[in-house]
């Protein structure tokens, strides 16, 4: 059975991540793991890689103790790493997730991540907290490196957890969207939550998509918005109290746009609310 796989870092945003992931595994009636990446910062240098700098001469108990003070920050990045994991269990076993467990890896986030891919439904990832000026497609290089190369859905989550009653989907009439709503309607994910169908622009294929909806059992409420993309569905999210955007990945429409480039940047800074973004 695939698994919902949520990214636990030392980040404010780790109780978050993990709230969310344990609402998807329970909607999902599927596994939950809690994964903790090992990554060395790319700014870290190892003390023993400093070693070559020492002249020669230099007594040996110095290097070995580089390489042992090496050693100990591993250790030390290694058992905070375990201790976060298994706060993050502790506290999905206390909001009663029974098929829960807790692991640690070493590599790249991103290697990581493609590696457990095939045997995953869903990714939970946090958004660094607003504050930080946003200066590549999201504010965290990893969180941006992630959003473009995983095929699973990826719920980017944000602020403190509010459990989902009420979703967006971004519409714009192209196949990716239509894909979009036609996994929405396949989903347990959503089902029962109260729905809005929102485009900007011109509301092509808008009417069969509501109609595919509500199908599925849904009462989506449909909206044409004007003016631009971002201003105008993060000010209809917020007006209408929406507790989970909802974008198809990749393309070139004006809406496929946010995972391309400045206007990703905007939304997910701006978003009043997670974004689930769906392949």
């Amino acid at each position: 059975m695939k698994q919902v796989i949520a990214c636990i870092a030392d980040s404010p945003q780790a109780a978050t991540v993990c709230d969310y992931a344990i609402w998807a595994a329970r909607r999902l009636d599927t596994d939950l793991e809690l994964l903790h990446v090992l990554e060395r910062e790319p700014d870290v240098v190892p003390i023993a890689d400093l070693s070559g700098g020492v002249w020669m001469g230099a007594q040996d108990t110095l290097l070995n103790e580089l390489v042992e003070l090496d050693k100990q920050r591993d250790a030390l990045a290694e058992a905070h790493g375990k201790q976060l994991v298994d706060v993050a269990v502790a506290r999905a076993r206390a909001q009663g997730a029974q098929r829960v467990d807790g692991s640690q890896r070493r590599g790249a986030l991103v290697d990581i991540l493609l590696e457990v891919e095939p045997d995953t439904r869903l990714f939970v990832l946090g958004r660094d907290p607003d504050g930080r000026p946003p200066s590549r497609l999201l504010p965290d290089p990893h969180l941006e490196a992630s959003v473009r190369a995983l095929r699973r859905p990826v719920l980017v989550t944000q602020g403190n957890y509010r459990a989902p009653k009420h979703f967006l989907i971004a519409f714009d009439g192209s196949p990716t969207a239509r894909h979009t709503v036609d996994m929405v309607c396949r989903s347990p994910l959503l089902t029962g939550l109260s729905c809005d169908l929102v485009t900007v622009g011109k509301g092509d294929g808008l009417d069969e998509a509501a109609a595919a909806l509500s199908q599925a059992g849904f009462s989506p409420r449909t909206a044409v918005l004007p003016g631009e993309v971002v201003p105008a569905l993060t000010a209809y999210a917020r007006e209408h109290q929406a507790d989970l955007l909802i974008m198809g990945a990749y393309g070139h429409s004006r809406i496929r746009q946010w995972v391309l480039g400045s206007t990703t940047t905007a939304l997910l800074h701006h978003a009043p609310a997670p974004v689930l973004i769906l392949r």
